[in-house]
């Protein structure tokens, strides 16, 4: 590689770790906006599109419809699934704490794993079973059932809301899968974009808007939301992965759940127990293995 090259991989490097980080804090962020999960989805939604948008227009990226068109019933399919997603995983930062719910999330690549050989028809080796395995134990730890009173210290609507994020979202991964000669722009500004329309109408009939409390605060968070964690994060997202190796990206993708917890001990104060540290230590551990060794 010449040394332009290595500068290009360089930055692209830098880019991907700013956008972990930042994917990283949007659990602090949730946390102190006193809206019902479906109205920050929402809100995230159409924020977040309006960003990207602007962005692709400002840098003139071109997005095909011939590309969208080809590909639009699992567009719209991921889209839908993404923006139940957000809602999912909102409500699990609101039932639980923040470290707690984003392990739960990040048990994804065990829900692909597992669902590769019907999905993807590929073959489950044992070094893979394995890692499924500690990882389900890991998320034992987590949930709290070996801890002094067992069941009752069980967070159960945050877990299974982090959890059902988990396998929304290994869902959304695995039709992406699918997808064929589609800009990943193309791909992020429609799936975001039909995961706002989605959530349109639902919040519209599950949500008074008479009733909610629109404060400066409020409206301050949302915009981080729409606009930092998702529309520039994607921007830097996308525009480093395609010059980086997808070991590099498994390796860097684990400072999401790194950056959330740290926040969240030291911010929030939700200081993790033993328990949820062991839980941890074997769910991203599982994970890590699993995606970075070769059978």
């Amino acid at each position: 590689m010449n040394r332009q090259g290595k500068t290009e991989e360089a930055n692209a490097r830098i880019r991907l770790i700013v956008a972990m980080t930042i994917f990283g804090t949007i659990g602090i962020f949730v946390k102190h906006i006193p809206l019902p999960s479906s109205i920050i989805a929402l809100a995230r939604g159409i924020i977040g599109i309006g960003f990207l948008l602007i962005f692709t227009k400002i840098k003139k990226i071109k997005i095909s419809f011939s590309e969208i068109k080809n590909n639009f019933p699992i567009l719209s399919l991921s889209g839908m699934l993404i923006g139940i997603h957000w809602i999912f995983l909102f409500e699990a930062y609101h039932h639980t704490t923040v470290a707690v719910a984003t392990l739960c999330y990040y048990l994804a690549p065990v829900f692909i794993i597992i669902a590769s050989p019907f999905v993807l028809k590929e073959k489950l080796s044992l070094k893979k079973i394995i890692c499924v395995t500690v990882a389900l134990i890991g998320m034992i730890f987590v949930s709290g059932i070996f801890k002094e009173g067992g069941t009752e210290n069980l967070q159960i609507k945050g877990i299974l809301f982090g959890v059902g994020a988990a396998i929304i979202y290994a869902t959304v991964i695995l039709l992406n899968k699918h997808l064929k000669n589609i800009s990943s722009y193309g791909m992020t500004i429609m799936q975001i974009g039909i995961a706002a329309v989605i959530l349109l109408p639902y919040t519209a009939v599950t949500q008074n808007f008479g009733n909610l409390s629109f404060d400066f605060l409020t409206i301050v968070l949302l915009l981080i939301v729409g606009i930092l964690n998702t529309g520039i994060t994607y921007s830097l997202y996308f525009s480093s992965i395609k010059e980086l190796k997808a070991q590099t990206i498994a390796i860097f993708s684990y400072i999401d759940p790194i950056v959330a917890i740290f926040l969240s001990t030291f911010l929030l104060k939700e200081k993790p127990d033993i328990y949820t540290v062991i839980g941890g230590i074997l769910i991203l551990g599982a994970t890590f293995v699993s995606e970075l060794q070769k059978d």
